[in-house]
């Protein structure tokens, strides 16, 4: 026919050009002419498009797919006040309707499968609908057993989720799902990539039955309008998930407003690619190619090669990369990023593997950067787009050594057919994912849990459930609108009085020594602080710590930590059965120095101290009792989830209950591996520094708890700035939970903050209580989870 060219089978394997859509664009398309191609906000259960908004332009490859609208602060006040009653409905519902209606919503995509395909490929955000489907089938399943599994946790009522530019659908819906499946409702702040999907997704969980108000979408910029949502009072919680710089902005935003907070910083995360000389290795350079050469990834890779079977991965690289074709960049300005990156490594003695020459525009060849150094800006920072830094490595340890050697803990792919390695090198791994001989596998059933700075939340399976509830007994923290802050005085200003030289100690009832290292020592400033009894009269004085005392004390810690991790669980079990046996021999001494403290009947003392050995007990019990499993996901091969210590702790301690809440928070922390700094409390900390003779009669290892004494807001700026302690549990003023939020974002920290009032403290009530759930949100906090993926023929 005239006009047409017919191409043969070997014309096309020879150009190797992308073909037309197996589907057509009609159904998106027909969607976006419904909507005039202007895609307002969708709140409480329908589609609004003011007319005064400014538009944002979505784009695909080639031209302006449509327009969404930015929201105002009207429109997010709009979304908020409806967001409660939705909350309302949806959460006295039972767990079988609500299940019900998230088993309709994966009927619902898989008959609109080919629109949702469609919609996320025209906002460059692909995504399978087989695997929304999954999340859906498998949110559906927790949300008819949340009352039967966790009957003494409630929903947190309102939660906000943002996600950020570059973040794909899946993500998007591993924080919307799970959150509704356990009752909240839902304002979702999508980025540009995701807002089409959003609003089509909004759209068709209405179809799936969902009431008004239970999910809402605004779209705009998404680290503004995102912290609008959450500074509104109506507003319970606030999930992230995208870029670091995004997220961080964010919770500056937020901090000080009474939000509690998570982020999964996954799409700043660099990852190890881990080959060893025992690998397939053509199986393994298969991997790097699907992997690093795609144009939208999920995370950043740094390719780590064993010396002995470099020559060998470099010449197959060569030979696979022949003739690929240029990848998009996201955007044309990502190529001066590139271009500064390979120039800098060839300045540094890298080498390039190129498919091609390089040309101009939005287009750059697959490249390998060989020859790096691990300091390189290149392996520290990969740059955008198709480049893949490349270093080796001589011994397994060396390169699970380089494999932790960046800042983010998300992921690694570890590739080689002897098992006890992977399996030895998926633990050494500092990461939340491991997958063995794959890469990028991802089943809601496992979590996705992220460490250091990719995240401070989990996300998938059961335990990422918990992040969207609360123990009923728990209460949350106050809403108000943020204090005047200076953030870099904070807690510099305190009374402090020096001991001068020749001062008699016989002259005030006792000087106290604090605890770091397991030995007794002044604080490094040799200054000391006054104890004093309820009525005003000094009881004894104490040492006022500072920044170097929690310094030396983290010091100490990370020597002690990865040995006490190390134990057996029973190992861990018998030190923490000798502490209570420590605690009970000084019993009388201890009750008499609560009373004397906080003015309570030496009853009333009596009942805490035994309260406190029952305590320490349960948590010996609980060492090797508290265990991942082994989940069927539906893809074939094995999987395992396992939770892990944090690392290093630091604790504020509370003033109810001065030696109950001590006891309570040390078993939990040191129960599950870690080792943790403990702050007394200001006001009482008598009981905790008796403690520490409790502490030298047992046997836990030196260096693993200390014990400093001083001004809160001091040593919690302290604590904050550390960038080796990876969380912090908080019990004091507003002023001080505004301050960890802000400060915890860079670096990233777990943060459990609680707002104690002087006058009226209902959590302290609490520590009394033999709830489960009290336990169990204590163990939860001091773990983090690894999932690992082994994959079979």
């Amino acid at each position: 026919m005239a006009g047409t060219s017919t191409k043969t089978l070997h014309d096309i394997f020879q150009n190797m050009e992308y073909g037309p859509s197996s589907t057509s664009t009609a159904t998106a398309q027909s969607w976006l002419e419904k909507h005039s191609r202007i895609l307002g906000f969708f709140i409480d259960g329908k589609f609004s498009s003011p007319a005064d908004r400014q538009t944002q332009d979505v784009t695909d490859s080639k031209a302006v797919v449509c327009s969404t609208v930015c929201a105002k602060d009207e429109d997010v006040a709009s979304a908020a006040s409806s967001a409660p009653g939705g909350f309302k409905t949806w959460s006295e519902r039972s767990c079988y309707q609500r299940a019900k209606v998230l088993l309709k919503l994966a009927s619902v995509l898989q008959r609109h499968s080919q629109c949702v395909s469609e919609l996320c490929e025209l906002s460059q955000s692909s995504t399978s609908p087989a695997v929304l489907i999954r999340l859906a089938q498998y949110y559906a399943s927790w949300a008819q057993l949340r009352d039967t599994l966790m009957p003494e946790w409630i929903p947190q009522g309102v939660v906000a989720v943002v996600v950020s530019d570059d973040c794909s659908v899946y993500f998007l819906l591993l924080k919307v799902l799970p959150a509704l499946a356990m009752g909240n409702a839902v304002i979702v702040v999508p980025g540009k990539t995701t807002a089409l999907p959003a609003l089509l997704l909004a759209q068709l969980f209405m179809e799936a039955g969902i009431p008004a108000g239970v999910l809402n979408v605004v779209t705009g910029s998404e680290a503004s309008l995102g912290a609008k949502v959450a500074q509104n009072p109506q507003v319970n919680y606030l999930t992230y998930s995208g870029r670091q710089q995004t997220g961080e902005a964010l919770v500056k935003a937020v901090a000080g407003w009474g939000v509690p907070m998570s982020f999964s910083l996954s799409r700043s995360s660099v990852c190890p690619f881990i080959i060893f000389d025992s690998a397939d290795l053509d199986s393994a350079v298969d991997g790097v190619i699907e992997l690093a050469f795609k144009k939208k990834r999920d995370f950043q890779w740094v390719l780590c090669v064993q010396e002995s079977v470099l020559d060998s991965v470099v010449a197959r690289l060569k030979l696979r990369m022949t003739g690929m074709k240029c990848v998009s960049l996201a955007i044309e300005t990502d190529r001066n990023l590139i271009n500064a990156a390979v120039q800098e490594a060839q300045q540094q003695g890298a080498t390039l593997i190129q498919s091609c020459p390089p040309g101009t525009g939005a287009l750059y060849p697959p490249t390998v950067l060989c020859g790096l150094a691990p300091s390189c800006g290149s392996v520290i920072s990969p740059p955008p787009g198709p480049v893949l830094p490349l270093i080796s490595f001589r011994s397994s340890a060396e390169g699970v050594t380089l494999g932790n050697h960046s800042p983010h803990g998300q992921a690694a792919s570890i590739w080689t057919e002897d098992l006890t390695l992977a399996l030895e090198s998926a633990k050494s791994l500092c990461v939340g994912s491991v997958w063995v001989n794959c890469h990028s596998v991802m089943d809601p059933a496992l979590p996705l849990c992220g460490r250091r700075e990719s995240g401070n939340c989990t996300d998938g399976g059961r335990e990422g459930l918990y992040q969207f509830l609360r123990p009923s007994h728990s209460p949350s923290l106050p809403r108000s609108s943020p204090s005047s802050i200076n953030y870099t005085d904070f807690g510099s200003a305190a009374s402090k009085f020096m001991i001068p030289e020749g001062f008699d100690p016989s002259s005030v009832p006792r000087f106290y020594s604090q605890f770091v290292g397991g030995q007794l020592c002044k604080a490094d400033s040799g200054c000391s602080r006054s104890v004093l009894a309820p009525g005003g009269a000094v009881l004894a004085h104490c040492p006022d710590g500072g920044r170097k005392d929690v310094r030396n004390a983290v010091e100490v810690a990370i020597k002690a930590q990865p040995g006490w991790m190390k134990k057996s669980p029973a190992a861990r079990a018998q030190s923490l059965y000798s502490l209570a046996d420590s605690l009970e021999k000084k019993k009388r001494y201890l009750a008499v120095s609560i009373q004397t403290q906080t003015s309570i009947s030496l009853e009333e003392a009596e009942k805490e101290v035994e309260l406190s050995i029952s305590r320490l007990s349960d948590w010996a019990a609980r060492c090797d009792k508290e265990q991942g499993g082994t989940p069927f996901p539906p893809q074939s091969g094995s999987a395992l989830s396992s939770p892990e210590a944090l690392g290093v702790l630091g604790v504020i301690l509370p003033n109810s209950k001065p030696l109950l809440s001590l006891v309570s928070l040390l078993g939990a922390a040191i129960a599950m591996g870690n080792a943790v700094v403990m702050v007394p409390s200001e006001k009482y900390p008598l009981p905790a520094l008796e403690f520490i003779q409790v502490l030298q009669a047992s046997d836990i290892p030196g260096g693993l708890v200390s014990i400093i004494t001083g001004g809160t807001d001091q040593l919690t700026q302290a604590l904050a700035n550390h960038s080796v302690i990876q969380s912090i549990w908080y019990w004091g003023s507003k002023e001080g939970c505004q301050f960890l939020q802000y400060s915890c974002a860079s670096p990233l920290k777990r943060l459990w903050l609680h707002c104690e009032d002087e006058e009226e403290r209902e959590a302290g009530q609490n520590w009394t209580s033999s709830n489960p759930s009290l336990q169990e949100e204590l163990w939860r906090k001091a773990v983090v989870w690894k999932s690992i993926w082994i994959p079979t023929a």
